[in-house]
């Protein structure tokens, strides 16, 4: 894969303002400090579970800055936390979610990691594999139906989820039916703890757009400036009435898959240490200082205020209420009705 590493006379923005790349790289580093709580609290016995996105960051923040909240709508699967901050989902709304509070966006009943807000449009998550692919093409089947144009659905997924039957007859509805939506594939190169050449004979999963009659692209993951151009291309076709695409992001998942996730039980930490090499946090850090866009000074404080805001959530969100257990039967059948009884 080739590098992310650009020099000042390299560097490309792709029509982004300098606060617009400042503004990626605080969502790459607020995800990676986040998810580094996460861990912090699961070992400290305060929350039961958190899921691992490093690796990821360039991916969801590119993406991210190409998606348009409150207009587009996002089907995002468990590891998106970064492309979920990027569009505006909060760091207190994030440590609720860990927490399980009665203030969080379901009540504290979803799964950690498993966001929603209507405001930003962000659909709810499932934990299922490839489960989100049909809710997706849902949505996009009914902005194709009120002629909503201007708007598109952005769905991810990992490399797992390409083998299961839902993803394929979500791109094939969707290539029919020129559907308004673009599938980002995340390839970490693991399914869990199954590597990809065990999952597929064809590792390159664009190719498989052709299949299906739709554009297919592939990115290096671990550039956020290259995966924003892909996505906000294959966005703005979706919107104009171009129709599907079939994004693939080539990136790697340095930690265990969860918390509950061994991952030295199915790969060895010298090929982890190998792949950090492309870690894209510290790279697009040296790039926006060496082409001028931000100074040393300025990142060390922009990295301090994030742990700052880190660490005023963390307090905040864990000092609020748990769910009332005598509610626990509300907002799951309309009204009052209780057919158990």
């Amino acid at each position: 894969m080739p590098s992310s590493h650009t020099t000042p006379s390299t560097f490309d923005r792709a029509g982004l303002s300098g606060e617009q790349l400042v503004a990626m790289l605080r969502t790459m580093l607020m995800q990676r400090t986040l998810e580094s709580r996460g861990f912090q609290l699961n070992r400290q016995g305060k929350i039961p579970f958190a899921s691992a996105s490093e690796g990821h960051e360039a991916v969801q923040a590119g993406a991210a800055m190409a998606f348009v909240a409150g207009s587009d709508i996002l089907v995002p699967y468990y590891r998106d936390l970064g492309l979920d901050l990027g569009i505006g989902l909060s760091p207190y709304e994030v440590l609720l979610s860990l927490f399980a509070r009665a203030a969080d966006q379901s009540a504290g009943r979803q799964f950690p990691h498993h966001y929603a807000s209507k405001r930003l449009g962000l659909h709810t998550i499932s934990s299922v594999i490839a489960a989100q692919l049909p809710h997706a093409v849902g949505a996009a089947y009914a902005l194709a139906y009120r002629k909503e144009s201007g708007r598109a659905v952005l769905v991810t997924f990992g490399d797992g989820a390409t083998s299961e039957g839902e993803w394929h007859e979500s791109l094939n509805f969707s290539a029919v039916h020129r559907l308004p939506i673009v599938f980002l594939c995340e390839n970490n190169e693991w399914a869990i703890s199954t590597p990809l050449d065990r999952q597929m004979g064809q590792p390159d999963l664009w190719r498989r757009a052709a299949g299906y009659g739709m554009p297919g692209i592939v990115v290096n993951g671990m550039d956020p400036v290259a995966c924003y151009v892909a996505v906000r291309d294959a966005l703005d076709r979706a919107r104009s009435g171009g129709g599907a695409s079939l994004i693939e992001a080539k990136c790697y998942r340095f930690l265990s898959h969860t918390t509950d996730d061994d991952d030295r039980t199915y790969r060895s930490p010298q090929e982890v240490a190998q792949r950090r090499k492309d870690d894209p946090v510290p790279r697009f850090e040296e790039s926006l200082v060496a082409a001028g866009i931000l100074t040393s000074a300025e990142l060390a404080s922009l990295k301090a205020t994030i742990l700052a805001e880190t660490n005023e959530a963390t307090d905040r969100a864990e000092a609020m209420a748990y769910p009332k257990s005598e509610e626990i039967t509300t907002n799951v059948y309309a009204g009052s009705h209780e057919p158990w009884r």
